[in-house]
C-alpha cells in the first residue's frame, strides 16, 4: 500500500527543498500520479540544533519538531523524515512524541556504509552531531570504525555549513579540497556527508563515489518506506 510522506523541513531550508527534488528524481515513475504524495513543512522557526546541544542556546528544538510531526499526521502523512542529521540526536524523544513513524536518517546511513563493506569511515557533520556521538554509535553498531576530523578541519566544515550554505553562498571546489585533503589523509574507506548542507555541496560539486551522502540515503529510504521503487 502506498503511503504519504511528511517532511519536517526548515533545517535548513535549502536542504529541505533539495530533499524534495531528490525524492522526485529518484522515484521510479512515468507520470505525476506515480510519484509519492509528499507534504513538506519548511518550518524555519525550529531552533538551531547544534547551538542547543552545545549549550549556546536554551531554545529546545524538540517540542517544535514534535508539533510539526503531529501537524503532518493531521494533514495525512503516514510517516515523516527530517533532513537534518543533528536533529537525530533527539530521535528517541521525537519518535516518542510523534504519532507516526520517523525515519532514522543516521542509522540508515550507517547501514549503507555496511552494505558498501566499509571498515573505516570519516564523519563530516556539525559540531552538535559530532559531540552527540550519534554517528559514532550507529557506525560501531554496524561494525565500522568511525573517524572524526581534527579541530582545524572541523572548524572549516562548520564554516562551510553555516557561513556558506546556510547563508546562500556557493562553495568552491578549492575551498572543499581543504576538507577533502585532510580527510583523505585519515585513510578511510568512505566519507559520510553527515549534514544535509554538505549534501547541497555534493549536488553542486559532484564530489564522487568515496562519499556516502546522508540526504541521498534518506531520500531512497523514504521512497521504499512509502511503497515505491527507487529509480536505478
Amino acid at each position: 500500500m502506498k503511503k504519504t510522506l511528511g517532511i519536517i523541513g526548515g533545517v535548513g531550508p535549502l536542504a529541505t527543498m533539495f530533499l524534495g527534488e531528490t525524492i522526485v528524481r529518484l522515484t521510479k515513475a512515468t507520470s505525476d500520479q506515480e510519484h509519492i504524495h509528499t507534504i513538506i513543512d519548511n518550518d524555519t522557526s525550529i531552533p538551531d540544533r547544534t547551538a542547543f546541544i552545545l549549550g549556546k542556546s536554551n531554545r529546545n528544538p524538540v517540542p517544535i519538531i514534535i508539533q510539526d510531526a503531529k501537524k503532518l499526521a493531521e494533514y495525512g502523512a503516514d510517516l515523516v523524515c527530517i533532513p537534518c542529521n543533528t536533529a537525530h540526536t533527539f530521535y528517541d524523544e521525537i519518535q516518542q512524541g510523534s504519532p507516526i513513524p520517523v525515519i532514522h536518517m543516521i542509522k540508515e546511513t550507517a547501514k549503507q556504509a555496511r552494505k558498501l563493506e566499509a571498515k573505516k569511515v570519516a564523519i563530516l557533520a556539525t559540531d552538535g552531531t559530532i559531540q552527540s556521538n550519534v554517528y559514532q554509535e550507529a557506525l560501531i553498531e554496524e561494525g565500522i570504525e568511525p573517524v572524526i576530523p581534527d579541530e582545524n578541519t572541523q572548524k572549516l566544515v562548520m564554516s562551510i555549513i553555516y557561513d556558506d550554505v546556510k547563508s546562500g553562498k556557493e562553495v568552491t571546489r578549492e575551498r572543499w579540497n581543504e576538507v577533502e585533503d585532510a580527510v583523505v589523509a585519515l585513510n578511510c574507506d568512505y566519507i559520510i556527508l553527515g549534514c544535509t548542507e554538505l549534501s547541497v555541496v555534493n549536488k553542486n560539486l559532484q564530489l564522487g563515489s568515496r562519499y556516502i551522502d546522508s540526504l541521498i540515503v534518506l531520500a531512497e529510504t523514504a521512497i521504499r518506506s512509502c511503497g515505491y521503487e527507487v529509480k536505478k
